[in-house]
């Protein structure tokens, strides 16, 4: 009896665990485009500490911005644009490799916004 017990509680922890609380789905390169008052190409890369690094490039002017931040086991990334930091980067990455979001710059003045677009382009 001991013997089925331990059988099927052992069968219990490996459903009950679940890949989605890993950061591993994320962990790559990802790029897209934002659009707003603003609209140009981005591309980030996700580390397996869930640290995120990056550029945004704009298509009116010749200004590229560096993107830095975290992105959570669930997807969510909160990362800030420039250095020092001119504005956010925000969104959400799905496990489906998609990703989107909002952005905002405050320098060079008037502040500008949008949302942004991307997908997983490799790992």
């Amino acid at each position: 009896m001991k013997k089925i017990f331990l059988l099927v509680f052992t069968a219990f922890l490996f459903i009950g665990c679940k890949d989605e609380d890993t950061i591993y789905d994320f962990i790559g390169t990802w790029a897209g485009t934002y659009s707003g008052t603003e609209k140009g190409s981005w591309n980030i890369v996700v580390a397996s500490d869930g640290k995120v690094t990056g550029t945004l490039d704009s298509e009116q002017t010749t200004e590229n911005y560096y993107i830095s931040g975290t992105l959570t086991e669930s997807g969510e990334l909160n990362a800030t644009i420039g250095s020092p930091e001119d504005g956010e980067f925000k969104g959400t990455l799905t496990r489906d490799k998609k990703g989107s979001g909002t952005w905002l710059n405050e320098l060079p003045t008037p502040t500008r916004s949008g949302t942004w677009t991307g997908e997983k382009t490799s790992n």
